[in-house]
Protein backbone atom coordinates (compact mmCIF):
# COMPACT_ATOMS: atom_id res chain seq x y z
CA UNK A 1 0.00 0.00 0.00
CA UNK A 2 1.19 3.19 -1.16
CA UNK A 3 1.08 5.80 1.97
CA UNK A 4 1.34 8.62 -0.72
CA UNK A 5 -1.82 10.05 -1.74
CA UNK A 6 -3.15 13.18 -3.19
CA UNK A 7 -4.09 13.64 0.93
CA UNK A 8 -1.04 13.54 2.50
CA UNK A 9 0.59 14.92 -0.18
CA UNK A 10 -1.88 18.45 0.49
CA UNK A 11 -1.81 18.23 4.33
CA UNK A 12 2.63 17.77 3.94
CA UNK A 13 2.29 20.95 1.79
CA UNK A 14 0.63 22.74 4.18
CA UNK A 15 2.90 22.03 6.91
CA UNK A 16 0.26 20.09 9.01
CA UNK A 17 1.60 17.41 11.30
CA UNK A 18 0.23 14.13 11.18
CA UNK A 19 0.50 10.36 11.32
CA UNK A 20 -0.62 7.43 9.37
CA UNK A 21 -1.97 3.89 10.21
CA UNK A 22 -2.65 1.45 8.26
CA UNK A 23 -5.53 -1.43 9.07
CA UNK A 24 -6.88 -4.22 6.64
CA UNK A 25 -9.95 -3.03 5.24
CA UNK A 26 -13.50 -5.42 5.77
CA UNK A 27 -15.44 -4.03 2.78
CA UNK A 28 -18.39 -5.77 4.05
CA UNK A 29 -18.20 -4.57 7.23
CA UNK A 30 -21.66 -3.34 7.99
CA UNK A 31 -19.97 0.22 9.71
CA UNK A 32 -16.80 0.78 7.88
CA UNK A 33 -15.57 3.45 10.17
CA UNK A 34 -16.34 1.40 13.01
CA UNK A 35 -14.33 -1.33 11.71
CA UNK A 36 -11.32 0.58 11.41
CA UNK A 37 -11.60 2.08 14.72
CA UNK A 38 -11.64 -1.26 16.22
CA UNK A 39 -8.61 -2.64 13.59
CA UNK A 40 -6.79 0.39 14.91
CA UNK A 41 -7.71 -0.27 18.62
CA UNK A 42 -9.42 3.33 19.17
CA UNK A 43 -12.34 4.76 20.00
CA UNK A 44 -15.12 4.85 17.64
CA UNK A 45 -15.62 8.79 18.66
CA UNK A 46 -11.95 9.24 17.15
CA UNK A 47 -12.46 7.76 14.02
CA UNK A 48 -14.07 10.32 11.41
CA UNK A 49 -15.94 9.51 8.28
CA UNK A 50 -15.91 11.26 5.50
CA UNK A 51 -19.88 11.47 3.86
CA UNK A 52 -20.38 13.39 0.66
CA UNK A 53 -23.72 14.99 0.49
CA UNK A 54 -25.97 17.69 -1.15
CA UNK A 55 -27.22 20.63 -0.06
CA UNK A 56 -30.18 22.19 -1.70
CA UNK A 57 -28.20 20.41 -4.33
CA UNK A 58 -24.90 21.31 -3.94
CA UNK A 59 -22.35 18.79 -3.25
CA UNK A 60 -20.81 19.03 0.74
CA UNK A 61 -18.82 16.81 2.47
CA UNK A 62 -19.41 16.21 6.14
CA UNK A 63 -17.03 14.57 8.68
CA UNK A 64 -18.63 13.18 11.84
CA UNK A 65 -17.85 10.34 14.23
CA UNK A 66 -18.36 6.55 12.96
CA UNK A 67 -20.16 5.95 15.63
CA UNK A 68 -22.35 8.65 14.56
CA UNK A 69 -25.00 9.51 12.34
CA UNK A 70 -25.91 12.63 10.31
CA UNK A 71 -28.64 14.84 11.08
CA UNK A 72 -30.07 15.45 7.36
CA UNK A 73 -31.66 18.70 8.79
CA UNK A 74 -28.53 19.74 10.72
CA UNK A 75 -26.38 19.43 7.87
CA UNK A 76 -28.23 21.38 5.90
CA UNK A 77 -28.89 24.19 8.40
CA UNK A 78 -24.71 23.80 8.55
CA UNK A 79 -24.91 25.43 5.08
CA UNK A 80 -27.94 27.43 5.44
CA UNK A 81 -29.74 24.87 2.78
CA UNK A 82 -33.29 23.69 3.41
CA UNK A 83 -32.73 20.04 1.92
CA UNK A 84 -29.58 17.68 2.66
CA UNK A 85 -29.63 14.19 1.39
CA UNK A 86 -26.19 11.62 0.91
CA UNK A 87 -24.88 11.44 -2.70
CA UNK A 88 -24.76 8.46 -4.73
CA UNK A 89 -21.25 6.84 -4.10
CA UNK A 90 -20.65 6.90 -7.80
CA UNK A 91 -21.36 10.37 -7.74
CA UNK A 92 -19.43 10.83 -4.73
CA UNK A 93 -16.19 8.74 -6.62
CA UNK A 94 -16.55 11.02 -9.27
CA UNK A 95 -16.64 14.48 -7.82
CA UNK A 96 -13.85 12.85 -5.30
CA UNK A 97 -11.43 11.15 -7.37
CA UNK A 98 -11.58 8.83 -4.26
CA UNK A 99 -13.33 5.32 -3.76
CA UNK A 100 -15.50 4.38 -1.35
CA UNK A 101 -14.12 3.59 1.52
CA UNK A 102 -11.12 5.53 0.84
CA UNK A 103 -13.05 9.01 0.22
CA UNK A 104 -10.50 11.45 2.15
CA UNK A 105 -11.91 15.01 2.97
CA UNK A 106 -8.47 16.39 1.84
CA UNK A 107 -7.49 16.95 -1.71
CA UNK A 108 -10.76 15.98 -3.26
CA UNK A 109 -10.90 16.43 -7.25
CA UNK A 110 -13.27 18.76 -6.80
CA UNK A 111 -13.40 21.38 -4.03
CA UNK A 112 -16.36 21.10 -1.76
CA UNK A 113 -17.54 23.07 1.42
CA UNK A 114 -16.62 20.76 4.34
CA UNK A 115 -18.17 20.53 7.53
CA UNK A 116 -16.89 18.61 10.97
CA UNK A 117 -19.02 17.81 13.45
CA UNK A 118 -18.22 20.10 16.55
CA UNK A 119 -18.01 16.91 18.63
CA UNK A 120 -14.66 15.89 17.04
CA UNK A 121 -13.09 19.32 18.40
CA UNK A 122 -13.37 17.78 21.84
CA UNK A 123 -10.71 15.23 21.07
CA UNK A 124 -6.71 15.50 20.91
CA UNK A 125 -6.61 13.42 17.89
CA UNK A 126 -8.91 12.40 15.15
CA UNK A 127 -8.20 9.82 12.38
CA UNK A 128 -9.90 11.00 9.29
CA UNK A 129 -9.08 8.85 5.78
CA UNK A 130 -5.89 9.13 4.10
CA UNK A 131 -7.31 8.91 0.43
CA UNK A 132 -7.33 4.70 0.12
CA UNK A 133 -9.25 1.80 1.92
CA UNK A 134 -7.41 1.09 4.76
CA UNK A 135 -4.93 3.90 5.36
CA UNK A 136 -5.74 6.81 8.03
CA UNK A 137 -4.32 9.85 9.17
CA UNK A 138 -4.01 10.72 12.98
CA UNK A 139 -4.00 14.28 13.26
CA UNK A 140 -4.87 17.17 15.68
CA UNK A 141 -8.79 18.39 15.07
CA UNK A 142 -7.88 21.78 14.52
CA UNK A 143 -5.56 21.21 12.08
CA UNK A 144 -8.52 19.61 10.59
CA UNK A 145 -10.66 22.05 10.08
CA UNK A 146 -7.81 24.73 9.44
CA UNK A 147 -6.80 22.37 6.31
CA UNK A 148 -10.15 22.27 5.15
CA UNK A 149 -11.40 25.86 5.76
CA UNK A 150 -14.56 23.60 7.50
CA UNK A 151 -17.37 25.16 9.44
CA UNK A 152 -17.48 23.18 12.61
CA UNK A 153 -21.27 22.57 13.89
CA UNK A 154 -23.43 19.85 15.43
CA UNK A 155 -24.12 17.45 12.82
CA UNK A 156 -25.29 14.12 14.52
CA UNK A 157 -28.82 13.34 15.39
Amino acid sequence: MSKTTRATLALTKLGIKFTLHTYDYDPDADRIGVQAAEALGIEPRRMLKTLMAEVDGKAVCVVVPSDREVSMKKLAAAFRGKAANMMRPSDAERLTGYHVGGISPFAQKKRVRVAIDQAALAETSVYLNGGQRGLQIELDPNDAVRALDATVQALTG
